[in-house]
Parts: C-alpha cells; structure tokens; sequence
C-alpha cells in the first residue's frame, strides 16, 4: 500500500462521526468441498447453461457436517486478526452477522466469542440477511465512534446449506457456505468509513424468508411435510426490488460523502446473481472493470457474500491506501446497505 491518501478525491462534507472509523484487517475462510453445476445436474432437474445464464454461479462450497456457523466465523476471524496485528486481549466487542446461527441460543457471537478465547468480552449477533455485514460495520462504527469500544470484530458467517432445499431447483442452486471478518479500529487519520446508509422495508418480508423454525410456525411434523424449514424465494420480485434498492442506497452513500462514482475505485455489490451486478452497475454508470465480482466461485452466501469478497478484493490488490470503495448489499427483510470507505 501507498503511504500516503490519494490527493485525486474531493474533500467528503463534514461527517457526523468526530472519530473517524478504519477497516485495519479483513479475513475469510470457505470450505474445502466445491459443489459444481455438474454436480448439481446429478441431484436435479437442472444444467450447467441453465444455472450460468440465469446467475453467473459455477460452483459453491459446501460445509462438512461436524462443521458449524461459528467455525467458519472463528476462522475467518483469526485471519482478520493476524492480518490487522490484533491480540485477543485487545477485541472489545463482537457482532456477528447471520441468518444460520448454531442454535436460536445463545447468539453465534457468544460461540466464536469462546472459540478465539476472548474472555468476558460483549457479545451478539444480528440478523439483516444478506446486509448483515454492514449493518454489522455500522454498529462497530457507534461503538467505536461514542469512545465505548477501542477494537470491535465484525463477523459475518453462513452455512446456507443447511437450509436450502436440495428438491428445489429454482433456490438450491444459488447459495453456498463460508464467512468473512473485519476488525474495526481508529487510527486518528481523516480517511475510513466515510459515509453509510441503511434500509429496510418489512411490507415485502414474503418474497424472501424462511417461513418455519419460529415462534409463527414451531417445528412440527407438518412445517416439516411442507418443507417449510428451507429458503423461499419470489426470484423476479427480488430482482427489481434489490436492484432498486442497492441503487438508491448506494447513490445516498455517496451523496454523503460528496463523491460521485467517478471517485470509486473499486465497487463490491452483493454476489447473489450476475444479473442483478450487471443492472447495478449500468444503473450507477460503474465500468465492469471496476465492479468486483466472485459469485461465480462461492454462490450466495448471504451476510458473508461481501465480507469474503472485501477480504478477497484487498487482497488481489484491487484498491490501494487512499482509494475510494463502495459496498452496497441487498437481503431478506426486505434489507439493504451500502458503506464508502476511504481505504
């Protein structure tokens, strides 16, 4: 990385936040087993061209048994952590973001919490579907901002194949299993999380939910006959409402910081379906050179989709220290995100 902030942005409006806020460590982990349309072709009525077309996915991972949400989240974790040179005694806070939890309780958080030996550190989880991490990011940012917490970890960690229905063509094929991490902290410096904007709208929660396993349906025999502890989805009325959604998001994110998309170096939406980033990205006028995509190897994967992909971005060295990014997501709810950050 560059040691200096690129002097090319225009200065952001005066933000709320006195402290400002930095990513300092990103980390992600996905399992080993790939699950690949060829296989999937095996198990039902489906192609690899069929499931290519309609959402740029080849092939996803797929979790082991004994394995659970909070392994994954632990580990990625620990990557985050060893990158951003933070000690276990120095995590104040944990939030993890997921819609697959070990069990109803206690939270996920509280799991990985023990799995990283941070003792008597606060804990929760939150559950924003697919905008989870950064919902999980502004959180960490209150904190951090209010002088409550110094060092906030971030988690966001999925095992979707627990409940996608494998006799459902339409939804099977889209989701796979992992987690991605980030560690929170200010450096004193102007540049971070400049701007975040945050949505949800409850009216069109039936279009993407998981209807059973609830205090509304309870496990019973007949919530299982009728498959009603498994991923349901309204596919069209998705598409129009998250390309709508992350749209807006992502331009009011923007507004507030006083940058364009001209500004952006680098732009990681939700990576649920190609067709929705293409939309996206014409929709904001962002190059596809710019527009970071990774679908095509994990699959949806919820809460963890942009955290693995952040992690996997900086990695590849597609933005350095100074640039502009945008992360803007979309989930069940119905939620959506989007976070500008000055790396």
């Amino acid at each position: 990385m560059t040691p200096s902030v690129k002097p090319s942005l225009r200065s952001p409006k005066p933000k709320r936040f006195v402290r400002p806020v930095h990513i300092v460590g990103t980390g992600s982990y996905v399992p080993d087993r790939v699950l690949t349309n060829a296989d999937l072709e095996k198990m039902v009525d489906t192609t690899d061209e069929w499931i290519t077309t309609r959402s740029g996915i080849k092939e996803r991972r797929l979790a082991p048994d004994w394995m659970c949400t909070s392994d994954m989240g632990a580990e990625a974790a620990r990557r985050a952590m060893q990158q951003a040179a933070v000690r276990e005694d120095q995590i104040d806070l944990v939030i993890c973001a997921t819609v697959t939890p070990d069990m109803p309780f206690p939270s996920t958080a509280c799991l990985i919490q023990h799995k990283l030996g941070l003792r008597h550190v606060p804990a929760f989880d939150i559950e924003a579907a697919c905008s989870g991490f950064l919902y999980g990011l502004e959180i960490g940012q209150q904190f951090i901002t209010s002088g409550a917490c110094e060092t906030v970890l971030v988690v966001a960690s999925e095992k979707l194949s627990t409940i996608v229905d494998w006799q459902d063509r339409s939804t099977c094929v889209l989701f796979g299993d992992g987690a991605g991490a980030a560690i929170l902290r200010s450096r004193g410096e102007e540049h971070g999380i400049l701007a975040t904007c945050l949505g949800a709208d409850g009216s069109q929660a039936d279009i993407l939910q998981l209807p059973a396993g609830g205090a509304r349906f309870p496990a019973s025999k007949e919530t299982v006959s009728a498959r009603m502890h498994f991923i349901k989805m309204e596919g069209k009325e998705v598409f129009k409402s998250a390309v709508i959604a992350m749209q807006h998001a992502a331009e009011e994110a923007l507004k507030k910081c006083n940058l364009t998309i001209h500004d952006i170096q680098c732009v990681i939406p939700h990576q649920a379906n190609i067709r929705i980033v293409d939309a996206l990205a014409e929709r904001l006028g962002a190059p596809k050179e710019k527009v970071y995509v990774n679908l095509h190897r994990y699959g949806n994967v919820s809460a963890a989709s942009v955290a693995i992909a952040l992690d996997e971005a900086a990695r590849e060295g597609r933005f350095q220290r100074g640039d502009a990014i945008l992360l803007v997501v979309f989930g069940g709810g119905l939620t959506w995100a989007s976070c500008v950050i000055q790396w």
